[in-house]
């Protein structure tokens, strides 16, 4: 048996102005075929996956090229093309292959293609043929368009939010992938279009309980996979939204049935599957009223999460914060190579004027002005998210009275306590602590916290889906219309 595996990812938020070519991806995350390193990245974990059951299973594994580019705004034309066509081009000369493992994002939207993926998916399927069994790995932030579910074989989404079981995934697509190649199932896909929009967190209910009941479905009376696409809500594209895929063992019917039934569900929870979302003000008094000594209370800048596509440089909780110089706080990771130069220039211990934050939009607020001491500096802030690493670049912290302020030069979400503890700071002696990402920090930062809150500091990441301009989605779509599933 013969394996081809590649990677190509990045989430688009299609109303950021930050603009994606190439050099983005060779930057954040390149690695030519061969090159891959032992542990996953976000997108890349059919790769590790394949490689680790290799030996074992005894089939030959082509590697092809694996990138990753952070989110952000559309991509280039030339960006993605090239990209796909280096893979293609890869598969082209693996040629032939009983199976094509893709690790790709599912919200990628490029100049003059909003479905990245399913046109990447679809040219693999050209050239592999029919008979090859193709299997996908997306983000359950993905746009899971009818071009993938028909170009591919089996799909395979995350599970988890925060994204914990990206390698877990990719072992379960790897081992339905080898199944279907042997003939020992026959795999047919479903889908139910929940017709808007119904995300929720598996770090709380009814979140947890849905996915560890769904988990338990598989392997069980022909159901051989469940994913829910939950959609990227910052992309105008015709496919945005929450779906439920559902995979079965030759039994199309029996799929669209529980396809149907368990996307009911989801959307009979309402606004009761997402968390309070406290606006700046709000968020610190709530915080001040769960603190406990030597375990801060942890708030979420939700809307100003890199990983959202957006600059993660706003100023709106910095000012917050400053408000209230009584109370010991940390903020980070905030996007500004310029501010972090010159900290790390000025060096530890140094008393400098400094602008910082508020550069990349009106969105981001305005910028701040300070003397700030600098209190540590790495050459580069690398820190784990899981199996995999991820660069902050050249990073300096910073403090303004009792406020720490993580500054970044390369934009990526604040997933794990070492963003603060490398550069110095005691998180402990905080009694808050103000991270930039959505979700995934919460397996990390959970341990150490009093409590979890999230914020709704206005953006720049549109929070609110009855407010977005979209121009291409397909209606009926809730927010903006009934859902007529309820």
């Amino acid at each position: 048996m013969r394996v081809f595996t590649a990677s190509l990812a990045t989430e688009t938020n299609t109303f950021a102005p930050l603009y994606v070519d190439r050099s983005a991806f060779e930057s954040a995350f390149y690695c030519p075929p061969g090159t891959h390193p032992d542990t996953p990245t976000l997108c890349s974990a059919p790769i590790v996956a394949a490689r680790r059951r290799a030996a074992s299973e005894g089939y030959d594994l082509v590697e092809g090229t694996a990138t990753w580019a952070e989110p952000a705004g559309l991509v280039s034309r030339d960006g993605y093309e090239s990209l796909r066509d280096e893979i293609l081009g890869q598969l082209r000369a693996a040629l032939p292959v009983d199976i094509v493992l893709l690790g790709l994002h599912g919200a990628m939207v490029a100049q003059g293609y909003d479905d990245c993926e399913g046109d990447l998916i679809a040219r693999a399927r050209a050239l592999a043929g029919p008979d090859c069994v193709i299997g996908v790995e997306l983000d359950m932030h993905c746009h899971l368009s009818a071009e993938m579910v028909q170009g591919a074989d089996i799909i395979v989404a995350f599970k988890e939010f925060p994204h914990t079981d990206f390698l877990a995934r990719a072992e379960d697509l790897l081992e339905l992938c080898l199944r279907a190649a042997r003939g020992e199932v026959k795999p047919v896909s479903a889908v139910f279009d929940c017709r808007g929009l119904a995300a929720f967190m598996t770090s709380r209910e009814p979140g947890r309980s849905f996915v560890d009941r769904i988990k338990a479905m598989e392997g069980r009376d022909g159901i051989l996979s469940i994913s829910v696409a939950h959609g990227f809500q910052a992309a105008d594209v015709a496919d945005v939204g929450t779906k439920v895929l559902v995979i079965a063992d030759g039994d199309r019917d029996k799929a669209a049935v529980l396809a149907k039934k368990l996307g009911l569900e989801i959307l009979g929870w309402g606004q009761g599957a997402s968390p309070k979302h406290y606006k700046p003000e709000e968020g610190i008094a709530a915080a001040l009223a769960l603190a406990e000594a030597g375990r801060p209370v942890i708030l979420a800048d939700r809307w100003d999460n890199p990983g959202g596509g957006v600059a993660g440089d706003s100023s709106v909780m910095v000012e917050a914060l400053l408000r209230h110089p009584d109370i010991p706080a940390a903020i980070g990771a905030l996007w500004d190579p310029i501010a972090v130069s010159l900290c790390r220039a000025a060096g530890v211990g140094a008393e400098i004027p400094l602008r910082f934050a508020g550069k990349a939009a009106p969105s981001s607020g305005r910028p701040i002005d300070a003397v700030v001491q600098v209190i540590g500096t790495a050459t580069d802030l690398l820190i784990p998210f899981e199996q995999s690493w991820v660069s902050l670049g050249p990073a300096a912290a910073i403090r303004i009275g009792k406020l720490d302020i993580v500054l970044a030069s390369t934009r990526a979400q604040t997933f794990s306590p070492p963003v603060f503890t490398d550069l110095g700071i005691d998180l402990a002696a905080q009694t808050l602590v103000v991270v930039k990402s959505s979700n995934h920090f919460h397996a990390a930062f959970a341990p150490i916290a009093a409590s979890v809150l999230y914020l709704d500091s206005g953006g720049p990441y549109p929070p609110d889906a009855s407010k977005i301009p979209y121009t291409k989605v397909k209606r009926p779509f809730s927010p903006l219309d009934p859902n007529p599933w309820l």
